[in-house]
């Protein structure tokens, strides 16, 4: 992904005049909201810095997701915990194809990559490995 940091994602042709204006957060929020709708996935990964403020009590819908929005077209970056017993490749396609169905159904945006980095294997209790 870039270094770069974009805000928003712009829809053109809506058929109404003016523009509508989706910021990529809510694009990351989309992604990881159906990533964890996907059985056999277990928490989303997220670094440090959102697990310190998860600690002290806010938590962020987004964690574990990266978006890259660039003229309409998305690539996301979406970093898992798969539950113990899971086939590792299936939950990471069935994530791939969720994600992009999502997205693309919400926003109209077009998904060009759904990248899965699996961070962890979660155990039962929410513990990960």
């Amino acid at each position: 992904m870039a270094n770069e940091k974009r805000e928003t994602a712009t829809l053109l042709n809506t058929g109404i005049q003016g523009e509508v204006k989706i910021a990529d957060d809510v694009v990351a929020v989309i992604a990881a909201l159906a990533a964890q709708e996907v059985d056999g996935v277990g928490t989303m990964h997220g670094g440090v810095g959102k697990n310190i403020m998860a600690y002290v009590g806010v938590k962020k819908a987004d964690k574990g997701v990266r978006v890259e929005v660039v003229n309409g077209v998305v690539r996301a970056d979406v970093a898992v915990h798969i539950r113990y017993g899971y086939s590792i490749p299936e939950v990471s396609r069935k994530v791939q194809e969720k994600v992009r169905s999502s997205i693309e159904t919400m926003t109209g945006l077009t998904v060009a990559d759904v990248n899965i980095r699996v961070a962890g294997i979660q155990m039962e209790a929410g513990t990960t490995a």
